[in-house]
């Protein structure tokens, strides 16, 4: 790999460096982060990577870690080792809390390590020492023992040193009585002014006393102000007791000092560990910086793979999505793939279309995983390890080495011809430019056959033809693929989006005139490119023109097939339900045929057996037989009664059932024109007339009034059969209905003012076109009112099979007044 430097500055790498230092909490991490390289291991990256994937986990879950009081204290151990040294009271209050830091870093990776497995594992050289009451809890105590929160040292330290700090307060406290004394003594004899207080001058406690009294106080004079006004004078009564203060003030150092070198001593032998526990601390700030770094630019985990191989999708370049988040913009997502068949991607496309941009987010990003550090993309992504990435981009230009921009240029070819292999990776902006396009250009084909023919991975950017038509030579089939930058044509803007398998245009003319070149020098430059080379760019502009056009057509077949299936298995549905309630409707009459018959025996058994009783004549015979007919002829009307109304029944829904399925219903309002099926007869009849709860249909050269229930609106015959497959249909006709639907598809419906059956009627509509348009949501404008409309809606959104969900929208954006709807 070329100088890191110069590399890095050229990705811009060097700003990523510096946003993670940002991060960092001590010195140790931010070197360590300046010595984050670039990593060829497979091992090696993979296990950086989870490091810092399992540091995001602790913040995503909102887990407290410590992020306070760290300090890298290698460099003072290193002092600390000889011997007649100790450690100074600022070091010491930073050992003491670093300390604390650390023993919690290890305490909280040693009650989560199952969860944080390799975070775990950093603590292995250092654990033992940190669990249990082993070397640090004593060293801890002690540490907690001579400072105070503050870092000062505590009169418990030492005996030696708290008999000290007695004596010294005392001391202090017979001085400022004293001088208190003399303070009011002098205000009294007017020696000093009565706003005069006591002060200090060179470390002594003084008086300030006028000129004209300097001589009334028996002491030394201290200091004098600067008009010569005042004199600052320290009474001799006082004086011996202020040498015995200082000197009390020099045994208290010196018994610092005797406290520090102590304990110095004590830990002098474990500088070695302690070495490595600050290391340990320096790593865990580092990973914790590009933790979160990762997630500040919203990085994850792709999958790692051993081979080289690039397959990103939504990978994002992390400092132009910084630039265009300041702007209020939003970055257009790469997806690229780079495997071992197709190895080497050449794009083409406009001048400021993004070609630059995706080259630098290809080199960026890998340097960026291969360094240890999780990249913007999504994480079903898969990358290889590559173990060498090669870059030439920009003016190269050397005044020290008397080097032109192409010599420059020619040089990193050398270079890179001589040292590619099948695991490096190059990328080469603009190549062969900065001479004679046509050299330039067969130089250029050359120089990248040379590197498919070492099996190498790349990325080239281009605007020459002859490079454009490499991946159509046999040889170079599969391994060496075109790739292009969209560009709209009507708005004259580029899209930002890399589309892989044909050339782009460069669109030079089209830029040329909408900039407004005059059309004469457009003209003439038309001309002199030739035929040939118009007619090639006007093909691949056409070529991307078709492919998008495929890709919408493609959408919208998907959308229409989705809703096909999605009708089919609804009344396939509907169809094994009605056959369900056909056999519950036919076993129920049985039943209940059966129950009238028995109720007839035992009426006849009654009837014999009272003939029987009475021993009854001829007539009185004559008269039961004729009850008994009367009986039985009421029995079977009832029964053939029953099995009418089951059957009337059964056929109904028979051909209601065989009517939507031949049909596609329209839920809207029935219209003067519009087209119905005759439920009864399943025949197609034209409306010619609508009142209140009655049509007036056409039905076989004939007019009727019929009831609106007995009819069902209908949008466009399917078939005469019940449908049972996916029909081919119309794929044509299908999209220019979409087309058509959408074109006067609207997101809101006002139901304001309508009657709750027309409003149904229309929400039941706005259901079906919403899915049929593979749309999600949309709101009802209903009002709020005296909310009888707004609660029919509702409840009816309830019943839906097709409705997901609704809600009540924002307050801001009309509260109880719309309500939001999602559909299936």
């Amino acid at each position: 790999m070329e100088n890191n430097s110069k590399f890095e500055r050229k990705l811009g790498f060097n700003a990523i460096r510096n946003s993670i230092k940002n991060f960092c909490l001590c010195n140790g991490g931010r070197n360590l982060v300046d010595a984050m390289c670039f990593m060829t291991d497979y091992i090696q990256v993979e296990y950086n990577l989870e490091l810092t994937e399992e540091f995001c986990s602790i913040f995503l879950t909102n887990r407290i870690f410590p992020d306070k009081n760290y300090f890298d204290l290698r460099e003072e151990f290193v002092r600390l080792k000889i011997e007649g040294t100790f450690i100074d009271k600022v070091s010491l209050f930073d050992f003491q809390r670093s300390l604390h830091t650390i023993f919690s870093c290890v305490t909280f990776l040693h009650k989560n390590q199952e969860v944080f497995v390799n975070l775990y594992a950093l603590t292995n050289e250092i654990q033992n020492a940190f669990i249990g009451d082993k070397f640090i809890i004593p060293v801890l105590h002690r540490c907690d023992k001579l400072l105070d929160n503050e870092g000062e040292f505590s009169d418990s330290a030492s005996p030696e040193l708290q008999k000290i700090r007695i004596t010294r307060r005392n001391k202090i406290k017979e001085i400022n009585k004293r001088m208190l004394r003399l303070l009011s003594d002098a205000r009294r004899e007017g020696w000093t002014n009565n706003e005069s207080e006591l002060t200090f001058r060179n470390g002594r406690q003084v008086i300030p006393v006028s000129a004209t009294h300097k001589k009334r106080i028996r002491g030394f004079v201290i200091d004098q102000s600067a008009s010569g006004n005042t004199f600052y004078i320290e009474p001799a009564e006082v004086f011996e007791l202020n040498n015995e203060v200082r000197e009390l003030e020099l045994q208290e150092e010196r018994e610092i000092i005797n406290i520090l070198t102590e304990f110095t001593d004590e830990i002098r032998p474990f500088i070695p560990f302690l070495t490595d526990a600050y290391a340990f601390l320096s790593q865990i700030d580092f990973i914790r910086a590009k933790a979160l770094y990762a997630i500040h630019i919203k990085a994850g985990k792709p999958i790692i793979e051993k081979e080289p191989k690039i397959y990103w999708f939504e990978a994002r370049h992390p400092l132009l999505e910084a630039s265009l988040k300041h702007q209020n913009k939003s970055i257009v997502p790469l997806k690229i793939e780079l495997n071992s068949k197709q190895r080497i991607l050449i794009i083409s496309g406009p001048n400021a279309g993004g070609k630059s941009v995706c080259l630098k987010t290809v080199g960026l990003l890998q340097y960026m995983l291969q360094c240890g550090m999780l990249v913007p993309m999504k994480e079903t992504s898969e990358s290889g390890v590559f173990s060498n990435i090669f870059i030439d981009i920009g003016d190269e230009q050397s005044l020290e080495d008397d080097l032109s921009t192409y010599s420059s240029h020619l040089l990193n070819m050398k270079t890179l011809c001589e040292t590619a292999d099948e695991r490096t990776l190059f990328l080469i902006d603009e190549c062969g430019s900065g001479t004679d396009p046509q050299v330039g250009g067969s130089i250029a084909e050359a120089i990248i056959e040379d590197l498919n023919s070492k099996q190498a991975f790349g990325v080239v950017t281009t605007h020459y033809s002859n490079l454009k038509l490499l991946a159509d030579y046999p040889e170079n089939k599969n391994s060496i693929v075109n790739g292009a930058m969209l560009f709209d044509r009507n708005n004259m803007k580029p899209l930002y989006i890399l589309t892989i398998g044909k050339p782009g245009s460069s669109f030079a003319f089209e830029i040329a005139r909408n900039i407004g070149l005059p059309d004469r020098i457009i003209s003439n430059a038309l001309k002199k490119t030739g035929k040939g080379m118009s007619d090639y760019e006007e093909q691949l502009q056409q070529l991307e023109e078709e492919n998008n056009k495929l890709q919408k057509q493609k959408a919208e077949f998907h959308i229409a097939d989705t809703l096909l299936a999605s009708t089919i298995e609804k009344y396939e549905k509907l169809l094994a339900d009605i056959s369900t309630q056909k056999k519950t409707i036919i076993n129920e009459a049985k039943q209940k045929a059966e129950q009238i018959i028995a109720d007839s025996n035992r009426k006849i058994e009654n009837v014999i057996s009272e003939i029987r009783r009475i021993n009854a004549e001829k007539e009185q015979t004559k008269q039961i037989r004729t009850e008994l007919n009367k009986e039985l002829s009421k029995i079977r009307t009832e029964i053939n009664t029953e099995n009418i109304k089951k059957d009337n029944k059964s056929k109904a829904e028979s051909n209601n059932l065989t009517a939507c399925s031949n049909y596609l219903s329209d839920a809207s309002p029935i219209m003067s024109g519009d087209s119905v099926v005759v439920l009864s007869v399943n025949k197609t009849a034209q409306v010619t007339k609508v009142s209140k709860n009655k049509l007036q249909v056409a039905l076989d050269n004939m007019v009727m009034t019929l009831p609106i229930t007995d009819v069902k609106k209908i949008k466009q015959k399917n078939s005469n059969a019940v449908v049972k497959t996916k029909p081919a249909g119309n794929n044509r006709g299908i999209i220019a209905e979409l087309d058509k639907k959408r074109a006067s598809y609207h997101y809101q419906i006002d139901l304001r003012g309508e009657k709750a059956e027309q409003a149904l009627a229309m929400v039941a509509k706005q259901i079906d076109d919403t899915r049929l348009l593979g749309e999600r949501e949309f709101s009802i404008l209903h009002g709020t009112g005296n909310g009888i409309l707004k609660t029919v809606i509702r409840e009816y959104l309830k019943t839906s099979v097709d409705v997901e969900s609704f809600r009540i929208a924002p307050l801001e954006f009309g509260g109880e007044g719309i309500t939001l709807v999602t559909v299936r």
